[in-house]
């Protein structure tokens, strides 16, 4: 029995932002930007909401609209949706929440939702907490039925993790260590427990402190005044805080790539399985050399990995979730197939997770 992904989608933003347009507006070029990074475009969300590209990526899962994956034949009702978890830094509204607002806009009339705030590793994290809720589910039901009861808590059999940003609304234009990097975007993927088949192997979840405020970005709502502040108290700290996502880069590529690598090796273990089990990586996009060095430390070629940078740039907790839906959208999984996704972001968070396909 298990957690099984049944369906996956993706959206995208129309507008696509090259490498020598941003040479225009901060002082980087192609030549720089390619070797370091491995992007060469990214899609900038201008007239698209976080709920616009959500549901889009949702309902592609689902089957409503075209472009998407499904493992079984035909599309899924959105009102058999019992659950969705949005994981996003950058929700249209504080509230409702992002995943309510999907839930409104694909009409998932039945699910319950709530946001998740764990930056990149948001793709792991959601299906990890997912795969919970409904192994939580199944035994309370099964106890119910055994003592001739009603369950004792809310039945959830199928749940879409859609991970959505708009991390362009918080870069800083001017800062060519990040503005670089990001893309906006969504990925999701709908999983249904099933009691005779395998989907979720197994998954890994991790918390580091950023003491050294490694990734970080500050909240904007801090540096608004109230009334009763006396003779403007806490203008200094309010002054401080900065709306723009800040990156150390050294500090960042040497957190990732050792979690990349620990990540894996322990949902690996927790699922009985080797590197040499695992069909394809989907791994989060966040630079193109850290997937590099990942493979060389596992003496894998690239084909392994399913690299999506190139044109996606990074897209914090959807960018696995891309790189998964093209994967299945390619063939390059297929029924039965095993694919291992790695994440790590702001938090310092940190996962992985291995699918049955």
């Amino acid at each position: 029995m298990g957690s099984v992904i049944i369906g996956s989608g993706k959206s995208l933003p129309k507008r696509t932002v090259t490498n020598d347009e941003l040479g225009a507006i901060v002082d980087t070029s192609d030549e720089w930007i390619v070797p370091r990074t491995g992007i060469h475009t990214r899609q900038i969300a201008l007239e698209e909401t976080c709920t616009d590209l959500g549901a889009e990526a949702a309902l592609r899962a689902l089957g409503q609209v075209e472009g998407g994956w499904q493992r079984d034949e035909g599309a899924l009702d959105p009102a058999s949706l019992d659950l969705i978890i949005c994981p996003t830094l950058t929700a249209d509204t504080h509230f409702p929440s992002e995943a309510a607002r999907i839930r409104e806009r694909i009409g998932a009339v039945n699910a319950v939702c709530y946001d998740m705030s764990c930056a990149c590793s948001g793709c792991v994290y959601g299906i990890s907490t997912a795969d919970l809720i409904m192994a939580g589910s199944a035994f309370d039901r099964a106890q119910a039925e055994a003592a001739g009861r009603a369950p004792r808590r809310n039945v959830v059999r199928r749940v879409l993790v859609v991970a959505a940003e708009r991390l362009s609304r918080l870069v800083d234009w001017e800062d060519r260590a990040t503005c670089i990097l990001f893309g906006d975007g969504a990925g999701a993927v709908v999983l249904e427990w099933r009691e005779d088949e395998e989907g979720v192997l197994s998954s890994y979840m991790e918390n580091t402190d950023d003491t050294a405020r490694t990734l970080w970005c500050d909240s904007a709502f801090c540096a608004r005044e109230t009334p009763f502040a006396a003779n403007n108290e806490g203008a200094e700290e309010r002054g401080n805080l900065d709306p723009h996502m800040r990156m150390a880069g050294q500090a960042v590529f040497k957190f990732a790539t050792a979690a990349m690598m620990r990540c894996t090796e322990e949902a690996l273990a927790r699922a009985g399985l080797t590197i040499d089990d695992v069909t394809l990586f989907t791994p989060h996009q966040a630079n193109e050399r850290i997937i590099r060095y990942a493979a060389k430390k596992m003496d894998l070629p690239m084909e392994r990995f399913q690299v999506i940078i190139d044109h996606v740039g990074n897209v914090s907790g959807a960018s696995a979730l891309i790189a998964l839906n093209e994967a299945l959208c390619e063939g390059k999984l297929k029924r039965g197939d095993i694919a291992c996704m790695t994440a790590f972001g702001g938090g310092l968070t940190a996962g992985s997770c291995v699918l049955k396909i």
